[in-house]
């Protein structure tokens, strides 16, 4: 490996977010990134081509990779099968892999928002005035609806996932690099999902995210944990998201987001050389 290793960012910047800017995000990392690497930004569908000219490849900012998965799929194949180190690394357990985390904490009774996908398994979700149904494949609320209990039997079963409803006081995101805890954000206002505010966990709330980040067994990479408070006062797992978690850092005090990025150069540095 060169002195200074070369890492292909992958990237969109001209994806459009409601109320974000992705490419701001990018920028600002991939800037930081170069102070101890050789950065080229890429599209996320010029990756597979160029990847096996560097040392590492980066998923970043890139949006729903629903939007162009076949793509997705063969660079995730071509990566595994050329040994390319790619960072997070390909074996998430959460998002990278799609929903199935959702039934699997449910069964082995995680605080997760319950999730089945199947008829025969509705009478295990807790009553509630509406269920959330989503597709196994979404991602940014894409394809969410809601309906009734006495409509839930006729839905087509196979490719979605059904939640009740939850009625929360607010949502709270957890943000790692590694197994390390970072910073938080929460959503005052269940409303705007996307005005965050920085948020003061506690020892609990920290106790709470690491069981996922535990579970994930991720080694390297950045991870986000979603949850919502109840009205009771607890957390939910909401999302696990290990793919290309947006950051928010834009929102951080400048010492915040500089020690992100620190954290960041460190865990990429380690992951090279491991």
């Amino acid at each position: 490996m060169p002195a200074r290793p070369r890492v292909l960012f992958v990237t969109d910047l001209a994806y459009q977010a409601k109320g974000r800017r992705y490419c701001d995000e990018d920028i600002f990392l991939s800037s930081r990134l170069r102070d101890a690497f050789t950065i080229a930004l890429c599209h996320p569908l010029d990756a597979a081509g160029l990847m096996d000219a560097f040392d590492a490849v980066i998923v970043r900012n890139s949006g729903p990779v629903l939007h162009y998965q076949e793509e997705y799929d063969a660079f995730r194949e071509q990566a595994l099968a050329r040994g390319t180190r790619v960072y997070n690394p390909l074996t998430g357990r959460g998002d990278m892999a799609g929903k199935q985390y959702l039934l699997d904490l449910t069964a082995a009774g995680y605080p997760v928002i319950p999730t089945v996908d199947r008829p025969q398994d509705l009478h295990l979700l807790p009553q509630a005035p509406q269920y959330a149904v989503k597709p196994k494949a979404g991602a940014d609320s894409i394809g969410l609806t809601f309906a009734p209990a006495d409509q839930l039997a006729g839905l087509a079963y196979g490719d979605i996932l059904v939640q009740p409803r939850i009625d929360f006081r607010y949502e709270v995101s957890f943000y790692y690099v590694d197994d390390t805890f970072q910073y938080a954000l929460h959503a005052p206002d269940p409303a705007r999902r996307w005005e965050l505010a920085p948020y003061e966990p506690t020892e609990a709330d920290l106790a709470f995210a690491r069981k996922f980040i535990d579970w994930n067994t991720l080694a390297h990479g950045i991870q986000r944990v979603d949850a919502c408070r109840t009205p009771e006062g607890d957390l939910l797992l909401v999302e696990l998201e290990d793919l290309n978690p947006y950051l928010s850092l834009e929102l951080l005090p400048e010492q915040t987001r500089d020690a992100f990025a620190t954290s960041l150069t460190a865990s990429l540095r380690r992951f090279l050389e491991g």
